[in-house]
């Protein structure tokens, strides 16, 4: 039998995923945040956002706080690189007067809109107001006015996400980091690998374009 003339074109591949595990009240995940979106498009890669908790974390390794305020020294190198860091990417900063910031409430809702189409508005705007407008982001005022201002129904979208449900659902993330390895904020997982810090997306992108080629 003769081969169809025209065989059926095979399907295209699905754009490989990298795991993007981040904290709202993270200074280096604000960088990452803010351009994870554009730069996993140009990399051909799609995201799985995962919000989660730094502060469990931290009090499994018997940290009360974050390691950068420990020692003077790394506090102020840090500000410092921030800045330089904003400046490269081109994205406004604001030092915070209270750091690091409490985030439950948005990281809640974070995980009711991970797989919705207004997921990165959301958490960049979420960023902004920490580390830029310098807003105390933990209040139902500040996340439903952000909510709100992108066109989406506030009120409902709180209430689930204080449902007992979904705070479990944030307790469960949170520990999935810790079994996971995660250490810190932003980490991300691509091919099996883990990155941490703002300054590997690229190569954690780089991954997920050579397990998915063009």
């Amino acid at each position: 039998m003769n081969p169809s003339p025209n065989p059926p074109a095979s399907p295209s591949p699905s754009p490989s995923p990298i795991e993007f595990w981040f904290e709202f009240g993270s200074n280096y995940s604000y960088l990452s945040v803010m351009r994870i979106e554009q730069t996993a498009a140009w990399f051909g890669a799609t995201i799985e956002w995962r919000p989660f908790l730094l502060g469990p974390i931290f009090k499994s390794f018997g940290w009360s706080t974050s390691p950068f305020l420990m020692q003077p020294w790394k506090t102020e190198y840090v500000w410092r690189d921030m800045e330089r860091e904003c400046r490269k990417f081109g994205v406004a900063w604001t030092r915070p007067s209270r750091f690091p910031r409490t985030a439950l409430l948005p990281s809640r809702v974070a995980l009711i809109g991970a797989e919705k189409p207004w997921m990165a508005e959301f958490c960049r705007r979420i960023m902004q107001a920490n580390f830029v407008a310098d807003q105390d982001i933990d209040t139902p005022a500040v996340v439903g006015e952000v909510l709100t201002q992108m066109g989406l129904r506030a009120h409902e979208i709180i209430e689930a996400a204080q449902q007992e449900a979904n705070k479990l659902r944030l307790r469960d993330q949170t520990e999935l980091a810790r079994t996971k390895g995660v250490f810190g904020a932003p980490t991300f997982f691509a091919g099996g690998e883990m990155f941490w810090g703002n300054d590997r997306l690229d190569d954690a992108l780089a991954v997920c374009r050579d397990l998915n080629p063009r």
